[in-house]
């Protein structure tokens, strides 16, 4: 049988286990393997006997048919993941014997590592070291369970067990440190099938109203960017790009699928340097780089206009970024800005087909919204300049509000919101104007991404949190395409100085929907959350990003030019510390010692070898040996020491202190009477 302290061993680490992955794995395996657990742990507290094979026969079928059911195959990194997992639960409800158990430990080991195949998170590799720390004190319990009958003393011991567990990581802990530093960086042996069509947070390719207002109230990070934030440009210039948006049916925007068509960068600064005008010069361009916080995101925000330097992303005809396939890895991806460079369209084809696709209207919606279009264009002088700042003003000056709760809008949404409510986000006034564009003959699109975005806490990177989501406009102008936000015309602040400061500084946009401490929590909350992304991203830039260019900046950082010098220097490092570790034994053992054996050894290793104390000699004997030496006045002195030791062997020990003082006295005087011999 299994010792009751082990069981508790065995739930600990399967209950960590589980919250590990809960997130991950299918919700109705996540409710079997819960019951499971539930089990053991009543039949660990009752003392109760393992479960019927035919049960434990079909929770596991049960568990493997939610695997089969919500990823369709046993193969791949979640289901396979997912397969490990049920196989240990299944395992649990088996375990019988100490055999059983050092199998279920070690198997956990492996399962507990699987789990970095779902997240390589800061708050996974908590969660895993918990785990493996309860493996290993699951399997030091199975050693010390044999020598303790009563488990209840067992189970009280388990915090003195875990103690001894964690001394032994931290005894390894340095060599892991030296092994993740220098041993060689190697690439990857072999690809994992990368899970698709994964629901993440974010910007999507479709919009209508309300979606980026739901968005715009999470304080989660949608993306760092790594630079010299001295060249980033003005806050209100800090658009970040996903995609475009150009198709309308009167309730949603969708993106045509022109608009994925390949462009190469190369092709974009020829066109740029044949121009006659100059919109950035070199001077101008910067590279940086983009962390997203889950890399399953289709599109990489960058600042607009930027370029992949990478290969293996390409650039779509809005401008989008996009990777050629999906990794699940979150490495920081390379990009250049290369300030306001556009294509210029030359061929008469693609501009009547740029001006068809990018004035479609739908024609029985928003009639009072046509009208006002056709009005103001009028009193421009047909003039679309000038048409687009009479549109602005109009915006300005007839008491529209920013809000994330604007309210219902019905089938007439651009009427509904110009004429009814006049409440909306940023979505509502990029959606209207360019409707009130293409209402005048005027080509205009949808721009969806980030705008804005704060300093990390060190003020070295920064970061955009979905929050700061944002929907703006671009106007085909002159040649190209110009941006007009009608956000900043009405909410100049929300662009000036950034989404996350203007919801503290103006709880209006709520519209009421919360109260004083809800908005209180939420602030706290979001500081709360920004710190931990700060700490996740040094997680995943000093560690889990650590690759073969880390390594050897490292290098030339401690002066190694080479990877043989860092194998070297591995090497001598691991000697150097075995060394320090037996050193620390050495000085431990000689400390713990009593002091009368350490005045009693300090006086041995100073005799010749004929008269050091002999393996089975007593302390008596060994005295009256060397007192036969000495002459018969310093005879005394080996008797009264022998005396002393006897006595002090069996005196209490609060008297034993000026005993000692005097056999250290006569230790003295045997020593100096030896060396006159």
């Amino acid at each position: 049988m299994i010792a009751y302290s082990v069981r508790i061993s065995i739930l600990i680490s399967l209950a960590l286990l589980l919250s590990a992955q809960m997130l991950y794995i299918p919700a109705p395996l996540t409710a079997v393997l819960g019951i499971v657990w539930i089990y053991l742990f009543y039949a660990a507290i009752n003392k109760k006997p393992q479960i019927k094979k035919i049960w434990t026969l079909l929770l596991t079928l049960t568990a493997l048919a939610s695997i089969y059911f919500s990823y369709q195959t046993f193969v791949g990194i979640e289901p396979g993941v997912s397969v490990l997992t049920t196989f240990l639960f299944a395992k649990a409800l088996e375990t019988k014997t100490r055999r059983d158990a050092v199998i279920l430990f070690n198997f956990a080991l492996f399962v507990s590592a699987s789990s970095f195949l779902f997240s390589q998170s800061f708050a996974m590799a908590a969660v895993v070291l918990l785990s493996l720390m309860s493996n290993f004190t699951g399997l030091y319990r199975l050693q010390t369970s044999a020598f303790e009958p009563d488990q209840k003393a067992s189970l009280q011991n388990l915090k003195q067990d875990l103690s001894h567990v964690g001394k032994f990581i931290a005894y390894a802990l340095p060599f892991f440190v030296l092994l993740f530093m220098f041993f060689p960086r190697l690439p990857p042996l072999w690809h994992i099938a990368i899970p698709q069509n994964r629901a993440v947070t974010g910007i999507s390719d479709s919009m209508s109203p309300g979606d980026i207002a739901q968005l715009s109230q999470s304080s989660a990070l949608a993306f760092r960017v790594v630079a010299d934030l001295t060249r980033l440009p003005a806050r209100s210039e800090l658009y970040w790009r996903a995609l475009v948006l150009d198709e309308y049916d009167g309730l949603r925007w969708t993106s045509s699928y022109s608009n994925q068509q390949l462009i190469e960068p190369s092709d974009i600064q020829q066109k740029k340097a044949g121009s006659k005008k100059k919109h950035q010069d070199k001077a101008g361009r910067f590279e940086y780089r983009y962390l997203a916080s889950d890399p399953r995101v289709n599109w990489i925000m960058g600042l607009e206009k930027s370029l992949p330097l990478e290969s293996q992303y390409q650039l779509g005809q809005d401008w989008r970024i996009t990777p050629q396939r999906q990794n699940i890895k979150n490495d920081l991806i390379q990009l250049m800005w290369i300030g306001a460079a556009d294509l210029h369209i030359e061929n008469e084809i693609q501009r009547q087909w740029l001006n068809k696709r990018n004035t479609q209207i739908a024609e029985n919606y928003d009639l009072k919204a046509q009208q006002l279009a056709k009005q103001l264009y009028a009193q421009s002088g047909y003039n679309p300049e000038r048409y687009i700042q009479h549109v602005l003003a109009w915006y300005k000056r007839n008491g529209f509000a920013y809000t994330l709760n604007p309210g219902f809008l019905g089938k007439n949404r651009v009427d509904d919101f110009l004429f009814g409510t006049r409440k909306g986000f940023c979505e509502h006034y990029a959606s209207s104007f360019v409707m009130l564009m293409r209402y005048a003959g005027i080509p205009a699109r949808v721009v969806t991404g980030y705008q804005g975005g704060q300093p990390a806490p060190d003020g070295k990177s920064w970061e955009v949190r979905q929050l700061d989501a944002h929907a703006w406009t671009e106007v085909w102008i002159n040649d190209r395409w110009q941006r007009f936000d009608p956000t900043a015309i009405i909410a100049p602040n929300r662009i000036d100085i950034g989404m996350q400061s203007y919801m503290e500084e103006d709880q209006s946009i709520y519209n009421g929907a919360h109260s004083e401490l809800s908005y209180r929590q939420y602030v706290m909350l979001t500081k709360l959350r920004i710190w931990s992304d700060y700490a996740s991203y040094q997680w995943q830039s000093k560690v889990v990003g650590y690759n073969a260019e880390s390594q050897q900046n490292w290098f030339q950082k401690i002066g190694l030019n080479s990877i043989y010098s860092g194998v070297i220097s591995l090497i001598v490092a691991t000697l150097c510390l075995i060394l320090l570790y037996f050193t620390y034994i050495y000085w431990q053992v000689k400390r713990n010692k009593p002091e009368l054996e350490r005045a009693i050894g300090q006086f041995n290793s100073k005799l010749p070898l004929a008269l050091k104390k002999q393996n089975a000699e007593t302390f008596s004997l060994w005295m009256s040996r060397l007192s036969r030496l000495a002459s018969s006045d310093e005879q005394v002195h080996f008797q009264r020491l022998r005396q002393k030791f006897e006595q002090y062997r069996y005196m209490p020990h609060g008297q034993r202190n000026v005993e000692l003082k005097e056999i250290k006295r006569l230790l003295k005087s045997c020593a100096n009477a030896l060396k006159k011999l």
